[in-house]
């Protein structure tokens, strides 16, 4: 093993486990491995920054541009709106929605697809009285397989189709994935809908929320010209029993008193430490003109005009405020909105809310101005769980947003015109009819996954060019000695799973995919079966909540444990591999 491959190794090594790990975000990780390569000499100074420039990454790019203008058109709404209701069975409703998603998710970005039917689903259940957790699953799990059917469908297909035109001068189309994505996930479609949701754990409180909790742990501020300084604390016990409040302490210069407190003199900027629901804690508030709670713009909220809602949003990995707490992000004299309650995989925190770490997959219920619930949510860069009523631009924008679409996948499809450009074209168009306005363009661009990905295709490059996915490979090769194609496929399939259940996909598919190809050479057979397997492989992420984005997502909204995610997602799998492997032989025969 030479120099450069041992540094490679290490770093991919440090990058995997920093990735496990979870401390910081994987963009973060990629590029300061990248720059450390650089460093090192073991990427070309010239090739540093190549990632950014690369198909794959503009791809990315674009095609979440263009969701984003499928979205603001009302084509999704509609599709959404039409087809789901709340009368019929989980299993029927588990099919269509499921079905939804994976259409939807095989033409727009997988996760910008659930971010879209997560709210229809949870309000589906509501009025269906069910708990959300028997169907988000499938959801999630659903919009995972449809990205496998197209190229655009999920990065690691629209890196596959990179690497197979760097290795061969000729990329995959638009539907060369349909033939082996689109049967696995039809069959994985009806493995969830029929089966799958079966097999989620029911517990009590699944599927509950932060609101759904009926009570919530709150803080409300004495303002200074407050008639209660003075007080004792255990004389305000009245007005909270008549409000159904329980007042369960007190908090005086960041540290609580629980027990003695009920004998303390109340004195100007206390925080009363209560636990009630929404309606009953406005009812307290109003009745001793308390303030909500915020150490730097007390009683801003209470000034701020004739009304206050109450919004529930969940936080995605990218989101401004995941690894902060709402005091360090400024939310309160930033936005004029208070952090009042998180949930945490179907449990409330009972800390100090403000200062509570807030992580991918909780819950947030935010007190805000009247109106300004769909601002806030966007610069905290959560996800709504309410159904969100979206407006429909104009029905000839809605079309022509669809025909614009259509038309550039189609001009793509029959080699008229570069994906890229294809895509590109659509987003100048989305620009010019005012679809997507010029002043959100570069805000729906997931800057993390770009960052990830011109990181790691340098790197990959390099573990490349340097021999190490060759030592990969003939390991691999070592392994299966004297099996059948199939066999070999199989353990290349499985060890790319796993990986993709415990990392992240695109970071899985950058190192395996090379890999694959080197298999195929030492075997001397086509590579487009070991690139199919790569594919669908890297995108089978369904055993964990950290395996794929949409996984993180559902997490708090259903009220899901780490360990429930093997559940469904175990025999899945095995599914997958099932009938995958036989799939690939049939239509990318070696």
């Amino acid at each position: 093993m030479t120099t450069d491959q041992i540094i490679l190794f290490s770093l991919f090594g440090l990058v995997f486990a920093m990735l496990l790990w979870g401390r910081f975000r994987y963009d973060l990780v990629a590029f300061s491995a990248l720059m450390i390569g650089v460093v090192l000499g073991v990427v070309p100074t010239k090739d540093a920054f190549s990632g950014f420039g690369h198909p794959a990454t503009l791809i990315v790019a674009l095609v979440l541009v263009v969701s984003a203008g499928l979205v603001r058109s009302g084509a999704v709404f509609l599709i959404t709106r039409t087809l789901v209701d709340s009368a019929r069975s989980l299993g029927s409703h588990i099919t269509i929605i499921g079905a939804i998603g994976a259409v939807l998710s095989a033409f727009m970005n997988n996760v910008a697809a659930l971010a879209l039917l997560m709210p229809v689903d949870i309000q589906t259940a509501r009025k269906a009285g069910r708990s959300p957790a028997k169907s988000l699953m499938p959801l999630s799990f659903a919009t995972i397989l449809g990205g496998m059917a197209t190229l655009i469908g999920t990065p690691p297909n629209i890196i596959i189709a990179s690497i197979r035109e760097e290795a061969t001068g000729e990329p995959f189309g638009m539907f060369d994935f349909a033939p082996v994505g689109g049967i696995t996930a039809i069959v994985g479609l009806l493995f969830v809908a029929l089966i799958g949701w079966r097999l989620i754990p029911a517990r009590e409180d699944a599927g509950k929320n932060a609101s759904d909790l009926g009570q919530y742990i709150a803080e409300l501020t004495v303002p200074a010209d407050s008639k209660l300084i003075g007080k004792r604390l255990g004389e305000l016990e009245t007005e909270a029993e008549d409000a159904d409040v329980a007042i369960l302490g007190l908090m005086r210069d960041g540290k609580r008193r629980y027990g003695a407190a009920r004998n303390s003199v109340l004195q100007e900027g206390d925080t009363l430490v209560l636990e009630a629901s929404p309606d009953a804690l406005d009812e307290l508030r109003a009745a001793l003109s308390l303030n909500f709670s915020d150490e730097k713009r007390e009683g801003h909220l209470k000034a701020a005009g004739d009304g206050l809602d109450i919004i529930e949003v969940v936080v995605p990995e990218t989101a401004r405020i995941a690894g902060k707490t709402a005091a360090a992000l400024g939310l309160a004299w930033r936005q004029g909105a208070v952090l009042m309650g998180i949930s945490r995989e179907g449990r409330q925190i009972r800390s100090q809310i403000r200062k509570t770490e807030v992580q991918p997959g909780d819950i947030l219920l935010v007190l805000v101005q009247k109106d300004r619930g769909a601002d806030v949510t966007e610069w905290l860069g959560c996800l709504p769980l309410a159904d969100r009523g979206l407006v429909v631009t104009a029905d000839s924008k809605m079309w022509l947003a669809i025909g614009l679409f259509i038309g550039a996948v189609a001009a793509a499809s029959l080699g008229l015109i570069y994906l890229p450009v294809a895509l590109g074209l659509v987003v100048v168009a989305y620009v010019l009819a005012k679809i997507v306005p010029i002043s959100e363009l570069y805000t729906h661009i997931e800057w993390p996954v770009v960052v990830l990905l011109g990181s790691m295709i340098p790197l990959g490059a390099a573990l490349d060019s340097s021999g190490g996915t060759s030592l990969i490979a003939n390991a691999l090769i070592d392994l299966t000695a004297g099996l059948p194609a199939w066999a070999v496929l199989t353990v290349l399939m499985l060890v790319t799973m796993t990986l993709s259940d415990v990392l992240n996909n695109t970071a899985t598919t950058i190192v395996a995919a090379p890999v694959g190809i080197q298999m195929a050479n030492t075997l001397q057979v086509s590579a487009d079966p070991f690139l199919m397997a790569v594919a669908v492989a890297a995108s089978s992420a369904f055993l964990t909540p950290i395996g794929h984005k949409n996984n993180t997502l559902i997490l708090g909204p259903g009220g899901y444990r780490f360990g429930d995610y093997w559940r469904m997602g175990l025999p899945l799998e095995i599914l997958v591999v099932v009938v995958s492997i036989p799939a690939i032989l049939v239509f990318w025969p070696m």
